[in-house]
């Protein structure tokens, strides 16, 4: 299914404080950042989320702060919105950091249940990237983002946050 095919989902209703958010995104495609931010930040004011961010060098090393940022003494953020854009080059560098990075994000979220939204554009050119942060209700960060509001309500829901 693609985004085109995706139903528009109502914002999760979170039971308790308001949730604090932890991004962590890395700028490399500054613009595509941005644009996956003016989709994720709305929804996140609109669950009244406090939101912090901490940029990182690459897709890389997502995996990497994301685990020192659950190092944090005691419990600082309710969940994380995971962002950044790897365009496919002529080597296969690119094959190598998206499924490294992918499957990093993907053992911490099994190993400790932690509430994350995936936003790591994986793509073979930049216009793919760019079609994915546009102002639209395709956005990429803001699919993310409901994602992330929705395990933070089932976590607190099922009293496990």
């Amino acid at each position: 299914m693609s985004t085109a095919d995706s139903p528009v989902r109502a914002a999760p209703r979170i039971e308790g404080p308001p949730p604090r958010v932890l991004v962590l995104q890395a700028p490399y495609y500054r613009a595509v950042i941005e644009g996956l931010r003016q989709g994720a930040d709305p929804l996140l004011a609109a669950a009244g989320a406090t939101v912090e961010t901490a940029e990182v060098a690459g897709a890389f090393e997502l995996p990497g702060a994301l685990r020192l940022a659950l190092r944090a003494p005691r419990r600082r953020w309710d969940g994380f919105l995971v962002l950044g854009c790897v365009v496919k080059g002529e080597t296969d560098h690119y094959d190598h950091i998206c499924r490294e990075a992918c499957r990093g994000v993907m053992d911490i979220a099994v190993e400790t249940g932690v509430p994350i939204g995936f936003g790591l554009l994986t793509v073979h050119t930049l216009a793919q990237a760019e079609a994915r942060a546009r102002p639209d209700r395709h956005n990429k960060g803001a699919e993310a983002a409901q994602a992330l509001l929705t395990q933070i309500a089932l976590a607190r829901r099922w009293g496990v946050a």
